[in-house]
């Protein structure tokens, strides 16, 4: 039967009833519920300024604890060097060897230190102090390169044991598997970058062979990394070579050889940061585009070793050596 006009009338009623019953129950539930805190920007902009202060402050307490640790060395540090240590060697190097002889002991620190993980820098300053730029530069090029290739040979002996070992650092490993990517110029391009950046390069020697890594880029890539290296190695022990004789000997630098010392020791300074930060850099936007690669998440482990593999291409190993 059609209803009334007063029936519904008092339906019409009764829903407009039920809906203020429910929009009330709405805001009173809501109510009660907690309310998200609102960021207060002050707050935050307090926050980032005390931890920026806290920044400086820490920066100031290094800088005055490298400044103290700096003076304390030059104070007492640098004398003993150089009267126990320097001028001993020098003497000896004098009167126990011949230059052809000391040249050969020299280039055979060079190439078998690396061998056993022992840092070849003294035997670099070395032969800058003894022979200078020329023969200095080519004992230097000569015994590091032999000193990267002795390495790679016996890590292919135990590539396998060093794959094993390098899974406690996936990070790490991730980072030398980059290495063994690309095209030829880009594992050229990447161990150059690895000789320049404060990787060690006595652990990147065993490492590198268990990437897709092959032998000639590996070569090339590692004497053009080490070429900087080498100046400033020899610089260097030119300079220290310098001091020690205006401090214990008879020699007396000019006003022109004091400011050509003073600018080429800031020059090289400035060169070893740049190469450093520049090589840092690079290798991280290399690893930050491995990174952008589409990669399962549940996958992550296993792509961090990805770049390791077990098996290398039949023509990443020396084809002119047979182990």
């Amino acid at each position: 039967m059609p209803q009334t006009a007063e029936e519904s009338g008092n339906d019409s009623g009764k829903l407009e009833h039920h809906g203020r019953e429910d929009s009330e129950y709405v805001r009173l539930v809501i109510s009660d519920e907690p309310r998200a805190p609102e960021f207060d920007i002050s707050q935050l902009q307090s926050g980032a300024r005390m931890k920026a202060f806290i920044w400086w402050i820490k920066a100031l307490i290094w800088c005055l604890v490298i400044t103290i640790l700096l003076l304390v060395f030059v104070k007492w540090g640098v004398p003993f060097l150089f009267e126990k240590v320097l001028l001993p060697m020098m003497e000896w190097e004098a009167t126990a060897f011949g230059r052809p002889v000391l040249a050969l002991v020299l280039t055979a620190s060079l190439a078998l230190f690396p061998v056993f993980l022992i840092p070849s820098g003294p035997s670099m300053w070395l032969a800058g102090m003894i022979f200078g730029y020329g023969i200095g530069f080519v004992i230097i090029m000569v015994g590091t390169t032999i000193g990267m290739v002795l390495p790679y040979l016996i890590g292919l002996v135990f590539r396998e044991r060093i794959h094993q070992w390098l899974k406690r650092w996936p990070q790490k490993a991730s980072m030398i598997g980059l290495a063994g990517e690309g095209s030829w110029f880009h594992q050229f391009k990447v161990v150059a970058l690895f000789r320049v950046s404060p990787f060690p390069y006595t652990i990147f020697n065993y490492a590198i062979v268990v990437t897709s890594m092959t032998f000639w880029p590996y070569l090339c890539g590692s004497v053009a990394g080490m070429v900087p290296e080498a100046f400033i190695y020899i610089y260097s022990g030119r300079l220290i070579r310098t001091f020690a004789d205006v401090k214990y000997g008879n020699y007396h630098l000019t006003a022109v050889e004091i400011i050509y010392n003073i600018i080429s020791f800031i020059i090289a300074v400035v060169t070893t940061v740049a190469f450093t930060v520049y090589a840092k850099r690079a290798l991280k936007d290399l690893e930050k585009e491995e990174a952008t690669e589409e990669v399962p998440p549940t996958h992550q482990e296993s792509h961090e070793m990805r770049k390791l593999p077990l098996e290398r291409p039949k023509h990443a190993g020396l084809s002119s050596f047979s182990l």
